[in-house]
């Protein structure tokens, strides 16, 4: 299909930061989706019962996938090519949800046509990708995203700043799984070397990224894994360490359904989270002497739509750039996911790339 041209004639603007003031944060965001898959899916439906949020366009490699996905969410256009969405002038930002293994080519694409973009973790399949992403957005001048939902939940908000407030002391440990039972066809995309199969990037990603959240970048990585025929890692244990003496133990699995928990120790308390910590409704702290108290959180929002309001935040005020969802703290998880797969011989094609 043919891309209608922009609203009286123009761009939508926040590629390049245009306009000030009250019209800019009134302004309706425009949203191109790249890809017709379930987290695409779950991501569009949320972010169409949004107020100030449209989806205008969307995009698959086939046109009729794009067609059927535009079909069930009342989309105005769809395209059967990345290029003709992130061309199309009514869209404002592209939320980039293929598997990993596309993720550098189409947030790229979209940066490369002075798109804003939204991008899925596992950000990219290793830092190399990432750093390139990050230098296009910074020379393009153009807002860039990792889709870390769980750095943009209020309950993960709130436990950071207790954590920061002294509530636990110092923390001491970070403990965190995900895992799914399986098993998956060696035809799987999870089981792909060259679309970034394994356990890791799928759903290590949030237990890296939780301990990141709360202690940064390690400063040394441990890690021991069980591989595929294929060589993916299907069973992988990460044991991080920093200089202050704090440690993390975090595991994924596509081979078993591990309770998805998640535990902030300190040396004056602990906080817990239940199973799904990476979007969790509430947590549970423990400091000596005192019950127990749960935390939650009020928000008019839920699933992905804290993610897309803060992308949409960002926008509205200018920011290349979320405060929640840093790129150098994305950069930085991608150097941990790059150590933990040497330490496990876990390659993937893209790595050799010059």
């Amino acid at each position: 299909m043919t891309a209608e041209h922009g609203r009286n004639g123009r761009n939508g603007g926040f590629g390049t930061g245009s306009g000030t003031g009250s019209e800019v944060d009134a302004r309706t965001v425009r949203w191109g989706v790249l890809a017709t898959g379930g987290v695409a899916a779950t991501f569009t439906e949320d972010v169409r019962r949004m107020a100030g949020a449209e989806v205008v366009a969307v995009a698959s490699r086939g046109e009729a996938s794009a067609k059927a996905f535009a079909d069930r969410f009342d989309i105005p256009r769809a395209y059967g090519d990345w290029a003709a969405l992130v061309a199309d002038p009514d869209v404002d930002v592209v939320y980039v949800a293929t598997p990993h293994s596309a993720h550098r080519a189409a947030a790229g694409l979209a940066l490369e046509a002075g798109k804003a973009v939204l991008c899925e973790k596992a950000f990219t399949l290793n830092s190399r990708e990432a750093r390139e992403l990050v230098s296009l957005a910074r020379e393009r001048d153009l807002f860039l995203m990792e889709a870390m939902w769980m750095y943009t939940s209020p309950v993960i908000r709130r436990m950071t700043e207790l954590i920061a407030d002294g509530a636990i002391g110092e923390v001491r440990t970070v403990q965190a799984d995900f895992g799914l039972q399986g098993p998956f066809a060696p035809e799987h995309r999870l089981r792909d070397p060259a679309l970034g199969g394994g356990a890791l990037l799928d759903l290590g990603v949030y237990p890296v990224s939780f301990a990141h959240l709360i202690l940064g970048e390690p400063d040394r990585v441990q890690a021991d894994a069980l591989l595929s025929p294929e060589g993916v890692d299907l069973n992988t244990g990460m044991l991080l360490g920093w200089d202050c003496g704090a440690t993390a133990l975090l595991s994924c699995s596509v081979t078993a359904a591990t309770p998805s928990t998640a535990t902030v120790t300190g040396t004056a308390g602990r906080i817990e989270l239940p199973s799904g910590f990476f979007a969790p409704d509430g947590f549970t702290l423990h400091r000596g002497g005192r019950e127990s108290e749960q935390h939650t959180a009020q928000s008019p929002l839920a699933g992905m739509q804290h993610e897309a309001a803060e992308v949409m935040r960002c926008l509205r005020a200018g920011e290349r750039q979320s405060p929640l969802v840093p790129l150098e703290g994305s950069l930085a998880v991608m150097r941990t996911l790059d150590a933990v797969r040497e330490r496990v011989g876990v390659r993937y094609p893209a790595d050799a790339v010059a």
